[in-house]
């Protein structure tokens, strides 16, 4: 039986879905006040999460990411699938950084030191990015 997955692809999906599945686990237990805070920054830069409640959030994307880094992790999941839904949550992260205010350098892309927390994930958009371009430029030849 073969694998949907390459040799090549399996220390990045090992290490990106392990970070990511850590995460979801580290908020499923969230407080009120870590999900406000979470719920807080989400929302300054994506307007429409306003009306999700905190936890809901919290709880949404403590599900999301579980879900991410379990399908990165899983060798059943094809890796163009699981690139795709790492580019798309990344893309979200990455979007993040660059809409909230002082995460980065007046005029720049560069990271001020409150910022380089959310900009490290720019890593992991290019991981994904990686996957679904290697999957689509494979089933081209």
């Amino acid at each position: 039986m073969r694998l949907p997955i390459e040799p090549r692809h399996v220390a990045p999906r090992l290490a990106t879905g392990a970070f990511i599945l850590n995460s979801g686990l580290a908020k499923r237990g969230a407080d009120e006040q870590t999900a406000s805070m979470l719920h807080g920054m989400a929302k300054n830069a994506y307007p429409f999460l306003g009306r999700v409640r905190p936890t809901t959030f919290v709880r949404l994307l403590s599900a999301g990411e579980m879900a991410l880094g379990a399908a990165l992790l899983l060798p059943v999941v094809p890796t163009a699938v699981a690139g795709a839904a790492l580019t798309a949550f990344s893309a979200g992260l990455v979007g993040l950084y660059l809409r909230t205010p002082g995460m980065r350098e007046e005029g720049s892309l560069r990271p001020t030191q409150e910022g380089t927390a959310l900009a490290k994930d720019t890593w992991m958009l290019g991981v994904g990015v990686g996957f679904v371009v290697d999957a689509v430029t494979r089933e081209s030849r």
